[in-house]
């Protein structure tokens, strides 16, 4: 399933990159037209004698928005206080050891945004502390990622067939 995902994904990417079309305003434009569609179908279906689109109203109950805007209130708050202490410098063993609470199965929708919250506050500090290591360690991962990058291109890219509707020079 996973490799059907990743080929099929893998195919529509080249598609747009060969075509020369971006995802996003692809799916901007399908919704415009999309909207454009059912808006002419509700205002013309009297003249072309077709019932109009039943479009159910949709309500959410508050109960329902209440306890979701409290359990994400507390997820943020714990998370907030967490990143407090280590940015402060308390306890950092107790910080790492509460971190895969955050990265839960039941809580995977929060495991990123949590996991991204703490790289944002933990790496500036730790980047200051260990900064010449860093810089060495970032140079040689550069340096070995434009070699991989090249042998892709010489290897991949290059062989892939140019389409010729698609000019290099663009005019806009």
């Amino acid at each position: 399933m996973s490799a059907a995902l990743l080929a099929s994904s893998t195919v529509i990417w080249l598609l747009f990159e060969w075509i020369g079309y971006h995802l996003i305003p692809f799916i901007c434009h399908f919704l415009i037209l999309t909207l454009a569609t059912l808006f002419l179908w509700s205002n013309l279906s009297f003249y072309v004698h077709k019932s109009p689109l039943n479009i159910p109203e949709i309500e959410l109950p508050q109960d329902l928005c209440m306890t979701v805007a409290l359990l994400l209130r507390d997820r943020c708050n714990q998370a907030i206080s967490m990143l407090w202490e280590v940015v402060s410098g308390k306890d950092l063993q107790e910080v790492f050891d509460s971190l895969p609470s955050c990265m839960t199965p039941e809580n995977q929708r929060v495991s990123i945004p949590c996991a991204a919250n703490v790289l944002i506050l933990t790496m500036p500090p730790l980047y200051e502390k260990h900064e010449d290591q860093v810089d060495s360690y970032a140079l040689k991962a550069k340096a070995r990622l434009k070699r991989l990058y090249s042998k892709l291109d010489e290897k991949v890219l290059q062989k892939l067939p140019k389409v010729p509707f698609i000019s290099d020079n663009k005019q806009h």
